[in-house]
């Protein structure tokens, strides 16, 4: 399973990474990746015409998009789109940041899951 990372070089700067968290044969349901400790989830709802501006993370988390679209442009100029079923590591709590913005006009759910410093490092 592929999950994009936002993280901040020492410089300050925020890039893009795509991130594979291994999956293993768990018989007839599936496949599962190793288990990760998380401190807590959140959920959140977004207003159709969300656009936050430049801004760090609070903390390491995943974010889990459900819904909705968005854009994230990261410090490095590069900017993507995601939407529901999106999963995204967010790591870049110092620099510059990113900035975030909704593309499709509706109200976008989503889950946030703080994550402790060795879960997911790279």
């Amino acid at each position: 399973m592929t999950l994009t990372r936002i993280y901040a070089t020492e410089d300050g700067t925020s890039h893009f990474e795509e991130v594979t968290v291994e999956l293993h044969d768990a018989g007839p349901i599936g496949r599962l990746s190793d288990r990760f400790d998380a401190h807590h989830v959140r959920f959140r709802e977004n207003d159709p015409d969300y656009d936050y501006d430049w801004h760090c993370a609070p903390e390491r988390q995943l974010i889990l998009l459900l819904d909705g679209q968005i854009e994230i442009e990261v410090s490095d100029g590069t900017v993507r789109r995601f939407g529901g079923g999106d999963v995204l590591l967010v790591e870049d709590t110092a620099g510059r940041g990113h900035r975030t913005r909704t593309i499709d006009g509706r109200a976008r759910r989503s889950v946030f899951i703080p994550l402790p410093p060795e879960t997911l490092s790279r």
